[in-house]
Order: structure tokens, then C-alpha cells, then sequence
């Protein structure tokens, strides 16, 4: 008799601590929660990608086709005086250049920059900015070779902001009347140059 009391204690105390069963709709919340995670990675790679491959020279340009911000700029100490402005920019074809001596890819360009100022092609004019130390862009201009006509600091980043700049370097493409007609990002070639920059310059002498 103790032994069948015993038996029905167990069978109770087993029903008392089965885990209960996932109703259909717990079951397809939990399964929702599982792949959630994944789903979201998979769309945030697929976002990536997409960046990735497209060109940012042919995303569309805000400021293209209007007339640069108002800016003025302080000198690049060591340099000289003069500074960079927005009135700077009418009268003459030229371009603007932003730039860092902490930036790799500025380096890269910076030859071709140099070519550039020698073939008397075009004006070139350089903003400066995001140095830690107010001396690195002139004495990295001392190493490497001044290519500018007019060069301003921006250590705030009030004109790339301004300009919608997204890092360095990048380069516009500023008509005689002060209109931006072309932005690059990423480092200048003579390939860009020739291909993407000289016929807008014939075009734009002929209107002036």
C-alpha cells in the first residue's frame, strides 16, 4: 500500500514540473525572435554593399550649379597673410581644394596638384583643415611642394560643412562668376582631370 502511495506522489510531483508545451502562436513569436537578429544583419550587409559600389562622384550635388557659401578663412600660419574667402573665387576659372597633412589620400593627389600648378592650367586654392597642430599644414607644404594660389584654415569645419564636404580630400570645380559646376571626392589624377574637369573648363570660357 505505501508503495502504490508512493507511485502517485511521484506521478504528481513529475505533472508539477513538466514545462508546458508553446502554444502555435508562442511558438511562431519565439521563432521570430530567433531569426530577428539575422535579418537584420543580412539588411545592414545589403546597405553596406550598395555604398560600397556606388561612385560619390555621381551622387547628386546640392550646391551644384549655385553660388558657393560665404566664407572667410584665416591664413595657414607660416604661409602668408592673405587668407581665403569667397571673394576670392570671381573673376577666373579655379578650383578648391580641401585638405590635411593628416590625410593619406591627400598625399597621394598632391603630386599631380603640383604638375597641375606648373601647367599654369588652372587656378588651384586649398582650404586646410581638421589639424591638431596649427603648423603641420604649412610645414607639410614646405616637405611635399605649395601648390596653392589662396590658401584659408578652417579648423571648425564651418566651410566644408558649408560645402557639404564628407572627408578628404575633395575638390570643386568654381566657375568665374563664384558658381560651383563640379565636385570630386577622393584624390585628383590626371585621368579625372582630363576626362572630367577640362571639358567643363572649354565650356565655361566659352560662356564667359
Amino acid at each position: 500500500m505505501e508503495n502504490i502511495v508512493l507511485v502517485c506522489q511521484l506521478k504528481e510531483s513529475l505533472r508539477e514540473h513538466t514545462v508546458p508545451r508553446l502554444g502555435p502562436r508562442r511558438f511562431k513569436v519565439t521563432r521570430l525572435f530567433f531569426f530577428l537578429p539575422f535579418a537584420i544583419f543580412v539588411i545592414i550587409g545589403a546597405y553596406l554593399g550598395i555604398g560600397l559600389t556606388n561612385d560619390p562622384n555621381k551622387l547628386p550635388v546640392v550646391l551644384t550649379g549655385k553660388i558657393a557659401p560665404n566664407f572667410s578663412l584665416a591664413p595657414l600660419k607660416g604661409r602668408d597673410n592673405r587668407g581665403f574667402s569667397n571673394n576670392d573665387l570671381t573673376g577666373k576659372i579655379s578650383l578648391i581644394n580641401f585638405w590635411g597633412s593628416w590625410c593619406i589620400s591627400c598625399k597621394a593627389e598632391h603630386s599631380f596638384l603640383m604638375k597641375l600648378k606648373t601647367s599654369n592650367a588652372i587656378q588651384i586654392n586649398g582650404v586646410n583643415w581638421r589639424e591638431k597642430n596649427m603648423d603641420s599644414g604649412f610645414q607639410w607644404l614646405k616637405r611635399f611642394g605649395d601648390p596653392y594660389n589662396f590658401v584659408g584654415v578652417d579648423p571648425n569645419s564651418e566651410v566644408v560643412i558649408g560645402f557639404g564636404v564628407t572627408g578628404a580630400p575633395e575638390t570643386f570645380l568654381i566657375d568665374a562668376n563664384g558658381r560651383i559646376r563640379f565636385k570630386h571626392v577622393g584624390p585628383l589624377n590626371q585621368k579625372i582631370f582630363d576626362e572630367k574637369i577640362v571639358p567643363l573648363i572649354t565650356i565655361l570660357q566659352k560662356e564667359s
